[in-house]
């Protein structure tokens, strides 16, 4: 099915992502009882065998990697926001998004400030550089949920990307009323700059240069997201992509995605999996790792921090030499998604 949906023809202007439909009853999915280190040892003799790898990343592999959305960091580079609009609505970075601002001065005083500090700002995270060194020498392709570019900075080709839910770096018409999207990050460094009072000047305000109406930020947040001919040429690849390696040993490299959207990852993963026998799938996720019992040897579901397992993946799949620095003390943060 994921294969039939994703490889459409150009024109088509929606990925059905509702038609993942998850069919496996609770009472299937299992947190593995396996020791760490074996589970360590089982995911990275996956990785090795693998023929192609397909990455599924959600919000926990960006929290893991230190792009944290609330917290100190949080507190930190937003006070002024929180002080102005108050600590009940400027709880974290994600949740102050949905504040009702009273002016596109003031929308984009915080927007400018957001995407700034998670999209434009943050250079390649070194847990994204390691995911990249993991899978770099095989075919490999990215799905993801995050919109902070972190792939195409830790090194991911464009044509290797399926970011399904926009880009901080981008801004469109509020209303969609073309099917384009433009890059904001100059605008966004001169917004940073000329801020007061959590407020842009006027002049900086963007309008759409079609309609005149408002811009907002090119995010999936509600019925006017803008899926232009450059998203969809990235969906057009990924359903290449399973298309072309249907017949080989796939692994699913899963990588903090929970429930916020499980219908673009996580359901459609464990389906692939079902419906391909020699595909296996490796869940990363703290809370949130179980899996489908009745896929066996053919799930790994560790929970644990993510920048930790990935890293004792890498050197396990390394050799002899790099195994000995495997690390086997319990992390001490937690990523969520």
């Amino acid at each position: 099915m994921a294969i039939q949906i994703l490889s459409r023809e150009k024109k088509s202007k929606k990925v059905d992502f509702s038609q993942f439909l998850n069919g496996v009853p609770a009472r299937d999915y299992v947190f593995q009882s396996a020791p760490y280190e074996q589970q360590i040892r089982e995911a990275a003799q996956l990785l090795e065998r693998a023929d192609a790898v397909l990455i599924g990343a959600g919000a926990g592999l960006s929290t893991a990697a230190g792009l944290n959305y609330g917290g100190k960091r949080f507190t930190d580079n937003f006070r002024e926001f929180i002080e102005k609009y108050g600590s009940a609505y400027m709880t974290d970075v994600y949740s102050a998004g949905f504040y009702p601002f009273p002016s596109e001065e003031a929308k984009w005083g915080y927007w400018s400030k957001h995407a700034w500090l998670n999209r434009v700002d943050p250079p390649a995270m070194p847990l994204y550089q390691t995911v990249f060194e993991l899978v770099k020498e095989k075919p490999h392709f990215v799905l993801t949920t995050n919109v902070d570019h972190q792939f195409w900075k830790a090194g991911f080709a464009d044509e290797n990307i399926f970011a399904t839910q926009g880009d901080y770096g981008e801004i469109q018409c509020a209303r969609g009323c073309h099917d384009k999207v433009y890059d904001g990050t100059g605008l966004f460094h001169r917004m940073n700059l000329a801020r007061k009072d959590c407020l842009v000047p006027t002049e900086l305000v963007p309008r759409c240069p079609v309609c005149g109406g408002k811009m907002a930020m090119h995010l999936r947040c509600d019925q006017y997201f803008v899926e232009d001919e450059r998203w969809n040429e990235a969906a057009v690849r990924y359903g290449a992509f399973l298309k072309e390696h249907k017949a080989d040993k796939v692994v699913l490299l899963e990588l903090g995605v929970g429930f916020n959207t499980p219908t673009i990852i996580r359901f459609p993963f464990e389906q692939m999996v079902r419906e391909n026998r020699d595909w296996a799938l490796i869940r990363l996720n703290l809370d949130e790792a179980v899996v489908p019992e009745s896929f066996g040897s053919r799930a790994v579901g560790i929970n644990d921090d993510i920048a930790r397992s990935l890293e004792d993946i890498r050197r396990e799949a390394g050799g002899a030499e790099e195994k000995e620095g495997l690390s086997i003390e319990k992390a001490g943060e937690k990523d969520e998604e």
